[in-house]
């Protein structure tokens, strides 16, 4: 297509994290690594849920929702960030910068709402115990679930439209390694002033939603946890708002790092090593920060090893 002077591109190049051969290499070894064991690791967590009766309880159902979003948000990155470390012509098409745009930002999204979901039913569990089986019945965490997932859906509708109107008649060069907003408006040859403010004021009024619904839920928490007079029974509190925390600081702040900025403060090369930890290291945390830190994980897996024991010497004599 023809705009005056300039040609709209049809398809970018993406740079990726290095033109290197020997670096290229060493990367693919370690990004396909950390895929094998997110994957591996969020399923894990799913089949032990689902496996173990004494986890069938809302938090660990919200658990295992966050592993799900956790096993799409890095397939939406990691494999074409993989088939570029081997590739030469590392293009992507239009529409399937903008697809892997809107699919980030659906997965993103999904997950800041889970983790203040995964918040309220902490609060929920520990400050009002005897109202918890009523309040967080089967119905209102699929309700709760669903709710983030159209949150992500309809923030990702938004940004990925106001992207689609830009043209990019200039470079098409993203210096990137995936189609991420920022370095896609610094390529448009028109203001993105409106897609800019869009942008800040969306991811604004998500993580400070999100961040106060998690303050808030925690401040009533923490208090309930000084009246705890056992310290077995405060130990136990601890133990499972930690591991939420954990993940919780982990992906706000590299996000926050990120996104709420002034494009003017912008740096690519640092963004991008930013963006490899929360697109790609995050989603592999996740499942060993749950069960590495969650005595109740724990103790269904030293079941599920117990059962192999119990069951192979049998078979084999």
């Amino acid at each position: 297509m023809a705009e005056g002077n300039h040609t709209l591109a049809s398809e970018f190049i993406l740079v990726g994290l290095s033109d290197h051969p020997k670096m290229k290499a060493a990367l693919f070894v370690v990004f396909l690594l950390i895929y094998v064991i997110t994957l591996s690791g969020n399923l894990g967590i799913i089949i032990l849920i689902q496996g173990d009766p004494r986890l069938h309880t809302s938090m660990y159902f919200f658990l295992s929702s966050l592993s799900v979003v956790d096993i799409c948000f890095s397939s939406v990155i990691a494999p074409r960030t993989l088939v570029n470390f081997l590739s030469e012509r590392r293009t992507i098409s239009f529409t399937g910068c903008t697809g892997q745009t809107f699919f980030y930002i659906v997965f993103v999204t999904t997950e800041c709402f889970l983790l203040a979901v995964m918040a309220y039913d902490r609060y929920v569990a520990i400050c009002n115990p005897l109202l918890y089986s009523t309040i967080m019945t089967r119905r209102q965490c699929m309700q709760l679930v669903v709710g983030s997932y159209i949150g992500g859906i309809l923030n990702a509708i938004i940004q990925t439209t106001f992207i689609i109107r830009l043209p990019f008649c200039g470079s098409n060069i993203i210096n990137h390694f995936f189609c991420d907003v920022p370095p896609l408006l610094a390529l448009s040859c028109a203001s993105t002033y409106i897609s800019e403010m869009i942008l800040f004021s969306l991811a604004g009024i998500i993580e400070l939603s999100t961040v106060t619904s998690i303050l808030v839920s925690y401040i009533f928490i923490s208090c309930a946890i000084l009246r705890i007079r056992s310290a077995e029974g405060r130990q136990k509190a601890l133990s499972t708002c930690a591991s939420h925390l954990t993940a919780v600081t982990l992906l706000y702040g590299t996000t926050i790092f990120t996104y709420l900025r002034p494009s003017s403060s912008y740096s690519l090369n640092t963004d991008k090593v930013v963006s490899v930890f929360y697109t790609v290291v995050i989603p592999m945390l996740n499942p060993l920060i749950y069960s590495l830190r969650n005595q109740e994980v724990k103790g269904a897996l030293s079941r599920v090893q117990s059962r192999k024991w119990f069951y192979y010497p049998a078979r084999s004599q």
